[in-house]
């Protein structure tokens, strides 16, 4: 049964609140990652690499927001500190240190967890019936396949 963020049951908001801010948490970091690779890219690609990781960090910066304030939607609290972030995510900080060829596949590798755990989150939602927060999922997901896809095709 399809329900809105008020009409959960109060563990299904707090299971799928729990799924969006693992979401926020690897966007957050991802959007990070997107900004020093930005700054730091160098070589024969600079200028499509210097563009791509900043469309990256700008479309993320906007997907942290519309996330955590889904969480809020279900009345939860959403995870607003860099270091809870950094604890929860799977996608890992960089220093900036490397290659264009390795930020292309450290980026890879961010968009590909971030559509992992949309994809999961999404999951979570629809086995509660919140369709609103799945069909979030299932958007962002999608941009970050269609990034990892943009990366990967630089690796081809």
């Amino acid at each position: 049964m399809t329900q809105t963020a008020v009409a959960l049951s109060t563990d299904a908001r707090a299971a799928v609140a729990e799924a969006l801010n693992q979401s926020v948490a690897e966007t957050a970091v991802t959007t990070m990652l997107a900004q020093n690779f930005h700054w730091n890219v160098t070589g024969m690609c600079f200028d499509p690499l210097h563009d791509l990781f900043q469309k990256i960090y700008e479309d993320h910066f906007i997907a942290q927001d519309d996330l955590a304030e889904r969480v809020k939607a279900l009345d939860a609290h959403a995870e607003g500190t860099l270091a809870g972030m950094l604890t929860r995510s799977k996608v890992r900080e960089h220093d900036g240190h490397a290659t264009d060829k390795e930020m292309i596949k450290t980026m890879q590798d961010a968009q590909e967890t971030l559509a992992a755990t949309l994809a999961g989150a999404g999951a979570i939602a629809a086995d509660h019936g919140d369709t609103l927060t799945e069909d979030l999922c299932i958007a962002r997901g999608q941009v970050h396949e269609k990034f990892a896809w943009f990366l990967r095709s630089h690796l081809a």
